[in-house]
């Protein structure tokens, strides 16, 4: 009985042996085979990683921007030169490797919107109206920020102050267009009856001489014809003396010369000006002596960064996303500020088409005025 239990027990104890064997077995089969796993992954993100490293960032041969021209052609290419190596190394750090940026000044707004529309231009910084018009071959990538300025009242008399605007520090999406008047005898006619109270006449309107920029320009166009309709039922067509100016500061020249007696802008066109209308324009008193607002329109969204729809290149959408955020990110820094104050923009921030939609009912309303 004893010899058996014994047995018993040696048998027990082997096949514990055994098992003890096997499951050792079991394990060390298992952790070589987790080694040989990663060590397969490992070589897999190896050479995953030497493949991107040989592939490197997408090449871009050439980036073409088209600047409308808010500002005289010269002021804007110096303004914007730092631009180009700026949204380069931005790019770079997204993974894109752009060769050239091409900047062109428009000249025109009709002839930046229809750059884009051929896709001879990749984007294009461009009006709320001008995007209206050519909406078919161009979408909108970004809306431009600008800071609000200290006088926003519909009432001209309350921008006679005296004193010239100032920017605020708040961030604003729309700004107004200002019917300015110079220093000719017509115009400090109209200002003083202006800042009596009285209300002007078409008649005394149209023996005026205007400086308007092109049809497709919101303030220096569409936003004074539709003030035009709303006071007298009438156009910038329908006036009798007009000048077509080639830019904003083009039309502050002639009024400081005294070839207009009327011109069309921005809200913030005499902050932009004051400081030179003297010495650069031949003023022979300070800006806010000489002119005066005699009329104040509704507001207007502000511009933006259009892309090209026909551009072989802004077809990719990750391609915009990176573009988009470059300028967003150059907007946020002191040199960027600096380069894009030349378009009185402070800031980007991601735009949609249906943000112009009041444009576009302007645009309809403007179209049955001028047939």
């Amino acid at each position: 009985m004893r010899k058996f239990v014994t047995l018993l027990t040696a048998a027990a104890l082997s096949i514990g042996m055994l098992a003890g064997c096997s499951g050792k077995a079991e394990t060390d089969a298992a952790a070589a085979a987790n080694n040989i796993a990663s060590a397969a992954e490992t070589e897999t993100e190896k050479a995953h990683g030497a493949s991107e490293a040989a592939e490197g960032p997408v090449e871009i041969k050439s980036l073409k921007i088209a600047f409308s021209p808010y500002a005289d052609a010269d002021q804007i290419i110096t303004a914007t030169e730092p631009m180009e190596e700026l949204i380069k190394s931005s790019l770079m750090e997204k993974g894109y490797k752009v060769d050239d940026i091409d900047m062109t000044v428009g000249t025109s707004y009709t002839a930046v919107g229809e750059a884009l529309s051929a896709g001879s231009a990749d984007i294009g910084f461009i009006s709320g109206g001008n995007y209206v018009l050519f909406s078919e071959d161009c979408d909108v990538l970004l809306t431009a920020l600008r800071y609000a300025i200290n006088k926003d009242s519909t009432d001209p008399r309350d921008w006679n102050d005296g004193t010239i605007e100032e920017n605020t520090r708040d961030m604003s999406t729309y700004y107004r267009c200002i019917i300015l008047a110079g220093p000719t005898p017509k115009g400090q006619e109209l200002i003083s009856k202006v800042n009596s109270g009285e209300d002007l006449t078409w008649e005394e309107l149209n023996s005026a001489t205007w400086s308007v920029l092109g049809p497709t320009s919101a303030s220096g166009y569409i936003y004074p014809c539709l003030w035009l309709q709303d006071k007298y039922g009438k156009g910038i067509s329908d006036l009798e003396h007009v000048v077509q100016s080639d830019s904003h500061t083009t039309s502050v020249a002639r009024l400081a010369a005294g070839q207009a007696d009327i011109m069309v802008s921005y809200g913030h066109i005499r902050i932009k000006n004051a400081t030179i209308w003297e010495s650069d324009f031949g003023g022979t008193a300070p800006m806010v002596e000489q002119t005066g607002v005699i009329g104040v329109t509704d507001g207007i969204y502000n511009d933006m960064i259009a892309y090209s729809k026909t551009s072989d290149l802004m077809q990719d959408e990750d391609f915009r996303k990176a573009l988009g955020e470059a300028f967003i990110e150059m907007s946020e820094t002191e040199e960027g500020k600096e380069i894009i104050s030349v378009f009185s923009q402070v800031g980007y921030t991601w735009g949609k088409d249906s943000d112009y939609d009041k444009e576009r009912e302007a645009q309809k309303l403007l179209k049955s005025l001028e047939e």
